[in-house]
């Protein structure tokens, strides 16, 4: 063998304390591999290491802590002393040995007085540690020294010595620790003083266009998504980001690879399982392995899983050593998502079939913890589907399963059930998904065994008072006010019976059973009794969990008050209530409330009386796409009503009659959906010049001779030539203040038709000019479109152009077709805005953007858009330069 020539190379002063050369790349700045990433926040952040005495950079194993601690020295431009750590320099003699000698090798001259001690098993001398404090702290310009792996060598003897030489050195030393556990130096002084410089974890994970950045040296480049999601899984780990791109560099596919790789089965598992989990006791790891089934938990709930006390202090010390494992605070704690994934897999190896139990053990805990959601999931986990929906229905949460923001989860989550779940808990659960589905004849059967199953005593007052709200919601969709308002009778006793806690934390219960009991009340025609338990919801508890009982409710609301003839009511709640559906981002669950879409339906009712065809159509339209298939009577009956009157302003009678009946079957009859049928069939035979028989057949409806349907009865009667009853029938509203304009202004023109034929047109012309006042505030036009020839010519007078001007028509001197007669009427003028819109286009003139817009008024974006929409629908524009033009030349500007 050849002699080595070492005469070029500078010799080293001290030897080994342990008689061993030393080895020069401990004292290297390691090197940086082609697919380095430098990441300029992190350097940059690094560089206030020259300004304080003490930097920690401590991470995870493979978090990039050495490298980038390395590329940053590299680019100081001025010598480093770095020290790579190792577990034989835990003693002190040893350890000062090796620091003594890291200086050296930057070029940091020492005198005599700081050389080595007396070896390894002795104590170092203080005076040592003194004598380097000294000659450091009189440089002038201080020394950078990098002790890298310090976990390694780290003793509580160490970092004492360490923090004196740093302490007396002042400003001529500049430490850096580079560590994957918390060092144990005095951090709180230090930190109280602004003197350390502090990279963590979090720091150190990859951002999704770092990742981006080291994928594409690897050879790689994936949509931002794929990128994004490959992060989300590693949670930013470097070490798992570099072999996960020098795996998928192997595939055909590397995208396909990188979302779908088995990560227990990896390059990974085997650095995570090397790295992590094999160098921590027996005992540590069995309570990794177990509590990798939990997303996150308590010293107390791993303990259940293991069987062992003391985990408090096991997870303590992990997180310490940036094992993997985060503290959340308040004692939760979570392993690293891809360390968890890895470790499920390794526990099915090594435990095989403990799995389920685990989650069993789980789900029992954190149900008497309260931690219901995380019990369903882990009691799901376990198989254990009697314990799951026993949870569940115990909670009092079956209310979720139609509102809230978990509906669709929940509905998910239980569609995933055992078919062989037995007991009550399970078969309320499939009735209430089934109901929900409008599988009524599975979802009564499913109810009725549970209710067979239910035990005797207090421990069901839960599981009843969910049979009562599944109860309430069958009468609803059956037709059933009288079962609706037995429910809601046993119910109101069982709440004075279950704790309280379950009914403040679940206020959708009331909210659904009051709204189902009214949306009874509102198909038996008692609308001042559903009104009652409508408002009532209004009233009570906000947010997310009550949101579409309160839309539901603000739908049968908008419809009593249509149906009773106040028509801006009428649409200021439907307004509110389909706000609602788009502020949760459409037709929230559709399928799983009953009422979607009831408030366009009365928007289009109102779009009718207004002769806005086209929109009264879209709006059937937008209804249609929010409710379910076999939606609730009422509102089906609403669409009904408002299809045959919107094919009725078309001319087309027979079709109306056709479209009047509810497309769904029910156990009563409606008595306002049968009146309102029966004039739609009325008006097939005025059409084809059977008056007789269309007043003869309101005749025969029973409550037909209420107010809110008098005027429509009136015209059937004038039509038939009985004046005197039907002037009797419109003057029964007069001093009654239950009907609005929807009503009294047909019944005063009636009034007008019948003073016009006797010949009375001075009347007949007051009571045109009261009809106008009225109509005016809401835009009614299509009664004054449906009166008949006699009143659109007495509107030719002067004296009423006034009062029709500007919403009526666009010129009250010419006569307006109708029905019929094959005249087109004049185009209607411009619909007034409403003050909210007047505020919007003012802001549109100003060239406010959407966005300033909102922040302007107080309102959201989609408001904002909403209302631009009417904006230029009522301008008869489509662009924004358009509408402030047209604004302008109309005097609205």
């Amino acid at each position: 063998m050849a002699a080595r020539d070492d005469s070029v190379r500078e010799p080293l002063p001290y030897a080994d304390p342990l008689g061993e050369p030393f080895l020069r790349t401990r004292f290297a700045l390691p090197a940086r591999p082609a697919t380095f990433v430098r990441r300029a926040r992190l350097t940059d952040h690094l560089d206030q290491a020259l300004d304080t005495p003490l930097t920690l950079v401590n991470g995870a194993a493979g978090a990039g802590k050495t490298l980038l601690v390395a590329d940053w020295a590299a680019g100081l431009g001025q010598p480093v002393a770095w020290l790579t750590g190792e577990v034989g320099d835990r003693q002190p003699g040893v350890f000062w040995a090796y620091v003594l000698q890291a200086l050296h090798s930057a070029g940091v001259p020492l005198s005599a007085g700081a050389g080595p001690g007396p070896g390894p098993a002795g104590p170092v001398d203080h005076r040592l540690l003194a004598c380097l404090a000294a000659e450091l702290s009189g440089r002038d310009r201080p020394v950078v020294l990098v002790l890298d792996e310090f976990h390694r060598p780290a003793t509580r003897e160490n970092a004492e010595q360490l923090e004196f030489v740093l302490h007396h050195a002042g400003n001529g030393l500049r430490l850096v620790l580079v560590s994957r556990t918390e060092p144990l130096l005095p951090l709180h002084r230090y930190r109280a003083s602004a003197a350390v410089t502090e990279i963590r974890n979090d720091e150190l994970a990859f951002t999704p266009e770092e990742a981006a950045d080291l994928l594409a040296r690897h050879g790689l480049r994936l949509p931002a998504p794929a990128t994004r999601a490959l992060v989300e899984r590693t949670g930013g780990w470097a070490a798992g980001l570099r072999l996960s791109a020098l795996a998928a560099r192997q595939s055909t596919d590397p995208e396909t690879y990188l979302k779908e790789f088995e990560a227990g089965r990896s390059t990974i598992a085997d650095f995570l399982l090397a790295e992590v989990l094999g160098t921590q006791p027996a005992q540590t790891q069995d309570l990794l392995l177990r509590v990798s089934v939990l997303d996150r938990f308590r010293p107390e709930l791993a303990e259940a899983l293991t069987g062992r006390p003391g985990a408090e202090s096991l997870l303590a010390g992990l997180c310490r050593q940036n094992s993997f494992v985060e503290d959340l605070g308040h004692s939760w704690y979570r392993l690293h998502p891809l360390f968890g994934e890895i470790l499920r897999v390794h526990l099915r190896a090594r435990l095989p079939g403990l799995e389920p139990e685990l989650h069993r053990r789980a789900a029992r805990w954190l149900r008497d913890f309260g931690a219901v959601p995380q019990a369903l999931t882990h009691g799901a986990a376990a198989g254990d589907w009697e314990f799951t929906a026993g949870v569940f229905v115990d909670d009092l949460a079956i209310g979720q399963l139609f509102t809230g923001l978990r509906a669709d989860h929940l509905r998910a989550f239980f569609s995933g059930m055992d078919p062989q779940a037995t007991g009550a808990a399970a078969d309320l659960v499939r009735a209430a998904r089934e109901l929900s589905e409008r599988d009524l004849d599975h979802g009564l059967a499913h109810l009725g065994h549970a209710e067979e199953q239910l035990p005797a005593g207090p421990a069901a007052d839960a599981s009843r008072l969910s049979c009562t709200l599944l109860e309430s919601l069958a009468a609803r969709l059956t037709g059933a006010p009288g079962r609706a308002e037995q429910a809601t009778a046993t119910a109101a006793r069982l709440r004075r019976e279950v704790p309280g806690h379950l009914l403040a934390k679940h206020p959708e219960l009331a909210a659904l059973l009051l709204t189902h009991l009214g949306s009874a009340r509102v198909w038996a025609g008692r609308f001042d009794a559903a009104r009652a338990v409508l408002t009532e919801v209004l009233d009570g508890p906000g947010g997310a969990a009550t949101a579409l009982a309160r839309e539901d409710c603000l739908g049968h609301l908008a419809l009593i008050d249509y149906l009773d003839g106040w028509v801006g009511r009428a649409e200021s709640e439907a307004l509110a209530a389909a706000e609602a559906t788009r502020g949760a981002g459409g037709c929230p669950f559709p399928g799983a409330f009953p009422g979607a879409g009831l408030g366009q339906l009365v928007l289009a009712a109102v779009s009718v009386d207004r002769d806005e065809l086209e929109r009264a159509r879209s709006l059937l339209d937008e209804a249609a796409a929010c409710g379910a298939v076999g939606a609730d009577p009422v509102t089906e009956a609403c669409r009904a009503l408002v299809t045959a009157r919107l094919l009725l302003a078309r001319g087309d009678a027979r079709a109306a009659a056709n479209a009047a009946a509810p497309a769904v079957a029910a156990l009563t009859t409606a008595p306002w959906a049968e009146v309102h049928a029966a004039l739609a069939a009325s008006a097939v035979h005025l059409a084809e010049g059977r008056p007789d028989t269309a007043a003869g057949m309101l005749d025969a409806v029973p409550c037909s001779g209420e107010p809110r349907y008098a005027a429509d009865v009136a015209w059937a009667r004038l039509a038939a030539g009985r004046r005197a009853e039907a002037v009797e029938t419109v003057e029964r509203l007069c001093g009654s203040d239950r009907t609005g304009p929807g009503v009294t202004v047909r019944a005063t023109l009636v009034r007008a038709r019948a003073a016009a034929e006797a010949g009375n047109t001075t009347a007949a012309a007051k009571l045109l000019a009261r009809a106008l006042l009225d109509a005016r505030p809401d835009r009614l036009r299509r009664p004054f479109l449906d009166a008949g020839p006699d009143i659109r010519r007495l509107l030719e007078a002067p004296y009423l152009h006034g009062l029709a001007a500007g919403w009526l028509h666009g010129d009250a001197r010419t006569p307006h077709g109708g029905p019929g007669t094959g005249t087109e009427p004049p185009a209607l003028v411009v619909e007034e805005l409403s003050g909210r819109e007047r505020e919007v286009l003012a802001r549109l003139a100003q060239m406010m953007s959407t966005q300033e817009m909102a922040a302007d008024l107080y309102i959201s974006v989609n408001t904002v858009k909403t209302h631009l929409k009417s904006v230029y629908r009522k301008l008869g524009v489509s662009r924004r330069g358009d509408a402030v033009r047209r604004a302008r030349e109309r005097g609205l500007l």
